[in-house]
């Protein structure tokens, strides 16, 4: 029986593409005693590969922790496969507030000593004595009331580019290096202040707010669902978003925007800017954030170091990289000597510019393409872009789709094909095609054919 993927993110890519499904991205978390958490995850893996779900799920003796992205036809199905298991009957399913149909590429369900890293000692203290749950509009009144204080349990790259207003924004690279912190700074407040805390999801708060009421302290709240329900309630209900920027999400999106402030810079111009990316070096993939013109300059490199070594042979490469554990710090590894502008700890409370409109993400109108490849490189004064071929043949006369989170949708007709600076006819797999683009491309866009 398959209980893992037999396709490459590349391969699926290409499935959801060409199979023209509206995709929904969300999270769901549960704490419960589970017995067996390998037949568990295997369970899961069958019910959940049948229905065509992709995501990252944590499962281990204590629940599940679960970031997905499946078919929206398949959604109540899906539901079904949930209300199974009775600590799961009637979940909060917590939809993304933008969705990407390539937001997970892979099935993943991992058996961990715990579904969040938190370092405690759940034999210590009593894990189901929370905190009080709030919904969007209580939170909101809650932060106006001068004995609350409001603590972000993020990292310190999540709370850069987004956090709420006058919370304590701790600079660490982990939720377990938090709590101790906190418990520190607000021994003195125990029971004459509102300890109000929040996350993504809610999950991190869930554990946190268990740990403070152990510490002793009186009064403990939580924002329910994290900040993702709460950007949800905004909408639903029409409130003021007192949370400012972006909130930061562990998939291909690396972000979801909640309010049009931008309130954190380029980590190597200091420009305006909030879009997280991974360095292009595989033995770096340091996690910062670049802007479109650095991106372009530094092909998606956090240094000149590392753009020098992506343009070495590939042997040599490896070579350098052997021996060093990258794969599992994408996402902690924040900080850097090279990264000029880069903030944590204390962050600002004002905007430093005001985000463009992006493209609607969802795909609503379904054009019949195949994927031919992505883009490498984008030459700004001669507005040409560099794209290698993947799949299928590229033809001069072709109609194709310029597509990604930013960019959107931009259709062109080839009129010249260029390869190794010589114009062709057609382009083959494997070939580093460049030709005119009227509009700045970006090193995440995909390129397709249209089929007429």
């Amino acid at each position: 029986m398959q209980l893992y993927n037999t396709l490459s993110a590349e391969e699926r890519a290409i499935m959801i593409d060409d199979a023209g499904q509206q995709r929904l991205t969300l999270s769901f978390y549960a704490y419960a005693k589970i017995e067996d958490p390998k037949k568990f995850r295997d369970d899961l893996f069958v019910a959940w590969n049948a229905l065509d779900a992709l995501g990252r799920i944590y499962v281990a003796n204590e629940g599940i922790n679960a970031q997905m992205s499946i078919p929206e036809e398949n959604l109540e199905a899906f539901r079904a496969t949930l209300e199974v298991y009775d600590f799961m009957k009637g979940i909060r399913l917590n939809e993304a507030v933008e969705h990407d149909d390539h937001s997970f590429l892979k099935l993943t369900i991992k058996v961990r000593h715990k579904i969040v890293a938190d370092g405690l000692n759940d034999e210590t203290f009593d894990v189901t004595n929370i905190g009080v749950h709030l919904k969007a509009k209580e939170f909101n009144e809650i932060l106006d009331d001068p004995n609350t204080i409001v603590v972000d349990f993020r990292n310190h790259y999540e709370s850069e580019v987004g956090h709420f207003k006058n919370a304590i924004t701790p600079d660490v690279e982990t939720f377990r290096e938090s709590l101790p912190i906190i418990n520190e700074q607000l021994q003195n407040h125990k029971e004459d202040k509102n300890l109000v805390m929040y996350c993504t999801g809610g999950i991190r708060c869930e554990k946190a707010s268990a740990y403070f009421k152990h510490q002793g302290f009186k009064n403990v709240y939580q924002l329910e669902g994290g900040i993702i329900n709460y950007a949800k309630q905004l909408k639903e209900e029409g409130l003021e978003s007192k949370f400012i920027g972006k909130n930061f999400v562990f998939d291909n999106r690396l972000g979801e925007r909640i309010t049009d402030d931008i309130v954190s810079q380029c980590h190597q111009c200091g420009k305006p800017c909030d879009n997280h990316t991974n360095c292009e070096n595989d033995g770096c993939h340091l996690l910062f954030i670049q802007c479109d013109e650095c991106k372009a300059a530094m092909e998606n490199c956090c240094s000149s170091e590392c753009l020098e070594i992506i343009h070495m042979p590939l042997v040599d490469q490896v070579r350098l990289r052997t021996g060093k554990q990258v794969g599992n710090k994408v996402f902690r590894k924040g900080k850097s000597e090279n990264l000029k502008f880069k903030h944590s700890g204390e962050l600002p409370e004002t905007a430093l510019a005001t985000a463009q409109k992006p493209a609607d993400i969802r795909q609503k109108i379904k054009v019949k393409k195949v994927l031919l490849g992505k883009a490498e490189h984008y030459y700004v004064k001669a507005q040409v872009g560099q794209f290698t071929i993947e799949n299928h043949e590229l033809n001069r006369g072709d109609k194709i789709l310029i597509s990604g989170p930013t960019t959107g949708d931009q259709q062109l007709i080839l009129d010249k094909i260029i390869v190794d600076g010589a114009e062709i006819q057609s382009a083959k797999i494997g070939d580093k095609v460049t030709f005119e683009v009227p509009f700045r491309i970006r090193l995440s866009d995909k390129v397709y054919k249209i089929l007429e």
